[in-house]
């Protein structure tokens, strides 16, 4: 494969700089769908979705990561996302994601009118990222 552009990639969490480096892609889920981002992409701010983040390094080296729920920012020659959660598989404890597949499981199957269907859902999701990408390393 062709050696690609690179650019800066910056991925900061309220507790901590993720990731920073130079980088030839990056794929993620936003609200609007899966984007994947190469050099010179057009400028753009979007909201992240919980997913997966995939960061292409030098030739096809990648890393995968949970990237929960955010905001990302692409410039002329630099990507920058702010997460609210992110780990690397080797992070996550999969006994505390299966307990919250769980709760959001019951809380899903509930018939209390109280229960938050949404946050429910979404919980569920973050789980299930949590679980699978775990269950890869």
């Amino acid at each position: 494969m062709a050696d690609l552009k690179k650019f800066q990639l910056e991925v900061i969490s309220p507790e901590r700089i993720f990731y920073t480096g130079e980088v030839e892609m990056v794929e993620l889920t936003t609200t609007e769908g899966d984007i994947g981002i190469y050099a010179d992409h057009i400028p753009l701010t979007t909201i992240v979705a919980p997913g997966v983040l995939t960061i292409t390094e030098e030739g096809e080296r990648t890393r995968e990561a949970s990237l929960l729920e955010g905001f990302m920012e692409i410039t002329q020659d630099k990507v920058t996302i702010l997460a609210q959660s992110c780990e690397w598989p080797d992070e996550i404890d999969m006994n505390r994601a299966v307990e919250a597949r769980t709760r959001a499981e019951r809380r899903l199957k509930s018939t209390d009118t109280n229960v938050n269907m949404s946050r429910a859902e979404l919980a569920l999701r973050k789980s299930l990222i949590r679980i699978e990408l775990a269950g890869r390393k």
